[in-house]
């Protein structure tokens, strides 16, 4: 039996933490930091849970089932084909691997050119080397750990702790007030809802393919010993990401005492970064976005491959992601603005659905043996987060809005968990225990 090292465990552990460690998540902690103000840290309690928690369950939840194929099937198979293609496209070409791109292209090219510059001709410039650059790291996604976890991920926490650092020298005006009334009235329940952006939950049920493969190229041939090394990396991920989000939101909460009114994390961070360190801060911040998004894009389109690849073997891996990287490059110049404006209705759709699903996997112990268990609940979850995202796009009748309105949660953005919690309910009343 094969045993890795402590030293590769950590650098599993990093290596995972560089794939979920991009656009997203530079962007809100600091966001979220800048419009609670003074009650940030109930706001980054409530967005630990979704952007922290949740992911590291998922990845635990998706190592103990043996796939995300597998942990779908026990709604029914068709469901698991549908929601598993959804999942990786919304994380990967459609919506996640262009972001990567896009963010730090406005965050490492602007800022260095003057006003009169050919932005829209530079942004594809960049972003045709950027994927290019990323297809090359993704065409050997067994050396993602020697990659990833040796290299880009102790850089990326290096530049992060200096910037830290220095909003520890020089506090600025400190913490204001809550910029956003939604934070002012339900931090917690805000913070939550916000860390979905991040896109991890999602993430988490289709990284463990590359975190598995990595685990394999050492030698590990068991699989319950690759569902503990799977697990033992998504523990040290969630650590690494709990104490970033907490840095970065607290840089966050700086600018939005001395820099009032910026609308996203990404202008908070251009306010207070060179404020802290001048010119040389903007240098800072575009490195940490870069090389945050690069790790990313890489572990995307690597986890993309490999499933389609799986699916449909015709195409090779190498097929499949050099595809994504070119169907990624033209999303990408549609512009960050754009991406982020489609992906929160998606979001809203799938990640409840994706919540239900972690949670019946750790609950498999009690609910395995019932078979309707796991198809009424994603049911009913799955019917309400569909109702309620569209309720706010405003395209429901006034009556059917007012009564998903009444449900308990519903201002806090969490209306489907009763459904949900009732589907479980009915599920379990439905079905005798299997002997």
């Amino acid at each position: 039996m094969k045993k890795l090292s402590k030293r590769v465990q950590l650098l599993l552990g990093f290596t995972l933490f560089s794939m979920f460690f991009g656009a997203g998540n530079l962007i809100f902690p600091p966001g979220v930091g800048a419009q609670a103000g003074n009650l940030t840290w109930l706001a980054m309690a409530g967005m630990a849970v979704s952007a922290v928690g949740l992911p590291v369950l998922g990845v635990v939840a998706v190592a103990l089932s043996g796939g995300l194929d597998t942990l779908g099937d026990r709604v029914h198979p068709l469901f698991s084909r549908v929601f598993t293609i959804v999942a990786y496209l919304a994380i990967g070409p459609c919506l996640a691997i262009p972001r990567t791109a896009s963010t730090s292209f406005e965050m490492a090219v602007p800022p260095f050119v003057g006003a009169d510059a050919p932005i829209g001709m530079l942004q594809i410039l960049y972003s045709l080397v950027f994927f290019a650059l990323a297809l090359v790291v993704a065409l050997r996604p067994e050396k993602l750990t020697d990659r990833l976890g040796k290299i880009m991920c102790p850089i990326l926490l290096l530049l992060i702790v200096v910037t830290f650092i220095g909003s520890l020298v020089d506090p600025l005006e400190g913490y204001g007030a809550p910029q956003s009334e939604l934070y002012a009235a339900a931090p917690v329940a805000r913070g939550f809802l916000d860390g979905y952006q991040t896109m991890d939950t999602i993430a988490a049920l289709v990284f463990g393919i590359i975190i598995a493969l990595n685990i394999r190229a050492r030698g590990v041939e068991e699989d319950s010993d690759v569902v503990r090394y799977t697990v033992r990396a998504g523990w040290m991920a969630g650590v690494l990401l709990l104490v970033v989000y907490a840095m970065l939101a607290h840089i966050g909460a700086l600018s939005g005492g001395a820099f009032p009114g910026a609308t996203n994390g990404a202008e908070v961070l251009t306010n207070l970064v060179p404020a802290l360190f001048g010119t040389p801060g903007s240098v800072l911040l575009a490195a940490i976005f870069v090389i945050a998004c690069f790790n990313v894009c890489v572990g995307l389109i690597s986890s993309c491959a490999e499933y389609f690849n799986m699916i449909c073997p015709k195409l090779s891996y190498r097929t499949w992601a050099i595809l994504f990287a070119a169907v990624s490059m033209l999303i990408a110049n549609a512009g960050l603005d754009l991406i982020l404006s489609l992906s929160v209705p998606v979001l809203s759709i799938i990640y409840p659905v994706a919540i239900a699903l972690i949670a019946l996997a750790l609950l498999q112990q009690w609910v395995g043996r019932r078979p309707l268990v796991y198809p009424v609940t994603v049911l009913f979850t799955g019917v309400a987060s569909v109702l309620y995202t569209l309720r706010d796009l405003k395209v429901l009748p006034a009556a059917l809005s007012d009564l998903l309105g009444a449900l308990p949660l519903a201002e806090q953005g969490l209306g489907w968990l009763l459904p949900a919690l009732v589907g479980m309910v009915v599920g379990l009343a439905l079905t005798q225990r299997k002997r």
